[in-house]
């Protein structure tokens, strides 16, 4: 008969304290240092692109839309007819100071005659001074009359005119906040348009940095993060900066113009602006990317697990910028030397 041998109660707690101390021992972490770019750019603001020229039209009259020529994104020419709104009655009025200067034009032909019979019988003497001046007062009168009706007229023709809206300019359609058979108003917005050949990108400035904005306007870039060959940092065509301050956000407002003719680009396309780096922003990390599989997305937040010198990951909120195949862009949260863990989910796991 086969004896097992018993092991002693020493070894068996011996053999437990192995077990738990190889159970409790971590896996090591994979870690991805973060390293800045090189390069002179510093503080990034977002910006916005803007049409130079972007217009909303509306009319000064009331009425139902009963004509709509254009739809957003079409190409509109200076002048061209955009809609035209119910002008019936206007043109009612129109006929009715025609005719009414008409009647005036034959009073004042009437008035006329008279004023000459009446110069001839006074120069016979057959009728008094007192008579003549009466007969000049009529055609006078009759005078006046067909000028405040001509004018009357005029300003008939005129309002008509505001029945139908042209474009201003030569531009494309943004939008058309109204259909066929809608009631216009004075002051509502019936089409917006803009000007694609004068875009820019503006980018409100805090009021600590404009002074650094104002003196170094050359060193300033922009890009345009999904729009091909703009994704990197470009050197605008000119820089203005506005010399007023929002006193409620403290910030000035910088533009920077944009070179004519460029493809796929739009008023409210986001846009990032690259400011000079100064003295009191050199412990800024310039550029830095990290892999798209490092990033930890929870609801509303984005961030990245930091892993301390005792191996420790800890979960810090970061800002994205833009992505560049796997990798992405790391605007705030981290500094150069930071270690972050390369697998978010094992450092989750880590307790």
């Amino acid at each position: 008969m086969n004896h097992i041998p018993m092991l002693t109660l020493a070894a068996l707690v011996s053999l437990y304290a192995q077990g738990m101390a190889v159970a409790a021992e971590p896996a090591a972490l994979k870690v991805i240092t973060v390293e800045s770019s090189a390069g002179q750019l510093g503080n990034n603001l977002d910006g916005v692109v803007e049409a130079v020229r972007q217009t909303t039209l509306s009319t000064q009259v009331a009425g139902a839309v009963v004509a709509l020529h254009v739809k957003a994104g079409d190409k509109v020419r200076a002048g061209q007819e955009l809609l035209r709104i119910d002008a019936r009655a206007a043109q009612q009025g129109v006929v009715g100071s025609s005719a009414q200067v008409e009647a005036a034009q034959a009073n004042l032909v009437v008035a006329s005659q008279e004023l000459e019979r009446q110069k001839q019988l006074l120069q016979k003497q057959y009728i008094s001074q007192a008579a003549f001046e009466r007969a000049q007062a009529q055609w006078d009168a009759a005078k006046a009359q067909v000028k405040a009706l001509q004018a009357q007229t005029q300003a008939a023709q005129t309002q008509s005119g505001f029945f139908i809206v042209n474009a201003p300019y030569a531009g494309v359609v943004s939008e058309v906040s109204v259909t066929l058979g809608d009631m216009a108003m004075p002051g509502r917005a019936l089409v917006a348009m803009h000007d694609p050949s004068a875009l820019r990108v503006t980018a409100a400035v805090p009021q600590a940095l404009l002074a650094a904005v104002n003196a170094q306007q050359k060193a300033i870039r922009y890009e345009l993060p999904g729009v091909a060959g703009y994704a990197t940092p470009q050197t605008p065509q000119q820089v203005q900066v506005l010399p007023s301050v929002d006193p409620v956000t403290h910030t000035g407002q910088v533009r920077l113009s944009l070179p004519a003719g460029m493809e796929g680009l739009a008023p409210g396309l986001f846009a990032r602006v690259w400011l000079p780096t100064t003295g009191a922003s050199q412990g800024a990390v310039n550029r830095a990317y990290l892999p798209s599989s490092a990033i930890v997305r929870r609801a509303e937040m984005t961030g990245v697990y930091v892993v301390n010198a005792q191996g420790q990951p800890s979960l810090r909120q970061v800002r994205l910028g833009q992505t560049s195949g796997d990798r992405v862009e790391i605007l705030s949260g981290l500094r150069t030397g930071d270690k972050v863990a390369a697998e978010p989910q094992l450092a989750g796991a880590v307790r």
